[in-house]
């Protein structure tokens, strides 16, 4: 086992819509904040800033790395204001290869330096990749539990 494997979280799902549409959902910010967070700011090309806001004290940073249309997005991350994984700590890898008519999604969190930010990040995962499944296949995955309310979610 390598050092980055020690210090990862490996999430997989296989995703009933073919890569193109996966791939919209991490580089889109209207398309990532239908599955995760509440506002993102996102440049997707190397070196193009990531921002992810859950609530105003819940705010991810990091920037683009690699960015393959359909098949790969490398982002570095972390949260605003955290000791222990501070924006651009961390990597999170997303693989996508085509499975039939749907896609087989490999996520390694790497970076996550104690036993404790890689169980918090893996309980993430858990939780925002199913979410992803539902947006990427035209469901609605429903209001992100750790994200402010929108205007629209609290005027119904």
């Amino acid at each position: 086992m390598s050092v980055t494997e020690i210090d990862a979280v490996v999430s997989e799902i296989r995703i009933a819509a073919p890569p193109r549409a996966v791939f919209a959902f991490f580089v889109d910010p209207n398309k990532l904040v239908r599955w995760m967070g509440s506002h993102a700011e996102l440049d997707p090309r190397p070196g193009g800033g990531f921002a992810l806001e859950f609530k105003s004290q819940l705010q991810a940073r990091g920037e683009y790395v690699e960015v393959v249309p359909h098949s790969r997005i490398v982002f570095t991350f972390g949260w605003e204001g955290d000791r222990v994984v501070p924006p651009g700590s961390s990597t999170v890898e997303v693989t996508l290869t085509p499975d039939g008519d749907g896609t087989y999604l490999r996520l390694v969190h790497r970076g996550l330096m104690t036993a404790e930010m890689r169980e918090q990040h893996r309980e993430g995962w858990l939780l925002y990749l199913p979410r992803l499944a539902a947006a990427a296949c035209g469901g609605e995955p429903g209001p992100d539990p750790n994200a402010e309310p929108t205007q629209k979610e609290k005027d119904p």
